[in-house]
């Protein structure tokens, strides 16, 4: 079976190509490498011993990816490829909606025209928005609050209206809370470009040098340490539940919508602890303001997950912090040296 992954060179992608290839399945990449790097593919290659194809295109080129479809057989796809910086969408929001919308109707046409009717969808937590129930739960409604959100959001629902359209079809959006960690090997990891929007990453670049200290937003929400709590989940639990997801629709049609977390959350501290204990290196921070937007606490039910498609976290975050300190630790600079 060959899976067509659309930005496979990704920080979640290149995870996910690792664990397809582990459970059997051949790949093809699609990736524009705007913000991914070509190396993280060519360890992918070399964490598994296998090969497989990568086509250098961007979703909006449509001659381009149909070449890919009429020059592949493909039985299924994951889509990743999009832009995903939130406060980027805030700032530049037509970008965000011509690249992740425009990008996936050629897809969806493409997959409709030869055939395809399998697909798993990168979604996000953030079509949640600002919440005051947890867990959050997959019927909760939707109040995305940035542009990147509202994408993720429109696109579950085009998705659903090809779905109803097509009732041959089997989709399951998949919808992540907070990935960290690496490959245990080491190889690939998180790279972002620029200063970290997330946590971890800027974590780990304090702890090798590249950052002087860890700014913390906030010490004041009414949680126990006074810092915001998350539902932290390492990638590679992350891309195994694409796996789960794959296999569920090989019997399965209509669409799920699928929590991808791990049920608790860490706090900002918390994390920031377990780090220092992982990598033995003391991580200098100071308070800072609140960013606005930021809600006290988010965490996932995950009982969907578990009963549908048989799958759950099964990483703490001592090994997350691990993890990610051996990839930091081995590429101090990320993918660049």
């Amino acid at each position: 079976m060959t899976i067509l992954v659309t930005g496979g060179a990704g920080y979640i992608g290149s995870h996910t190509c690792v664990a397809l290839l582990d459970a059997g399945y051949d790949i093809v990449v699609v990736d524009s490498f705007s913000n991914s790097f070509p190396k993280s593919l060519e360890r992918a290659k070399q964490i598994t011993g296998k090969e497989f194809p990568v086509h250098r295109t961007d979703l909006l080129n449509d001659t381009a990816l149909y070449e890919v479809f009429r020059g592949n057989k493909i039985d299924a796809v994951i889509h990743f490829a999009g832009l995903k910086a939130v406060g980027e969408s805030v700032s530049d929001p037509l970008r965000y909606y011509e690249n992740n919308i425009v990008g996936t109707l050629n897809l969806l046409a493409n997959m409709q025209n030869f055939g395809v009717k399998q697909m798993v969808f990168s979604s996000s937590a953030t079509v949640y928005g600002m919440q005051n129930s947890m867990p959050v739960k997959e019927d909760t409604p939707l109040f995305p609050t940035s542009p990147y959100g509202r994408t993720k959001m429109m696109l579950e629902m085009i998705i659903s209206d090809m779905v109803t359209a097509n009732p041959d079809w089997g989709v399951a959006s998949l919808r992540y809370f907070n990935p960290i960690g690496a490959h245990r090997s080491g190889r690939i990891g998180e790279n972002p470009n620029g200063i970290p929007n997330n946590l971890l990453p800027f974590i780990s670049q304090v702890a090798v040098g590249r950052r002087p200290y860890l700014t913390v937003n906030g010490d004041d929400y009414p949680t126990p340490d006074g810092t915001c709590i998350r539902d932290y989940i390492h990638v590679m639990d992350l891309a195994e539940g694409h796996v789960h997801a794959l296999r569920y629709l090989e019997t399965a049609k209509g669409i799920e919508t699928v929590n991808l977390g791990t049920g608790r959350g860490y706090s900002v501290l918390e994390v920031l602890h377990a780090f220092e204990k992982a990598s033995g290196v003391n991580i200098p921070y100071q308070i800072g303001p609140r960013r606005p937007g930021d809600i006290p606490i988010s965490y996932a039910d995950v009982s969907k997950a578990h009963t549908l498609l048989g799958w759950s976290a099964k990483r703490d975050l001592a090994e997350m912090c691990m993890d990610t300190w051996r990839w930091q630790a081995n590429n101090p600079h990320g993918y660049d040296k």
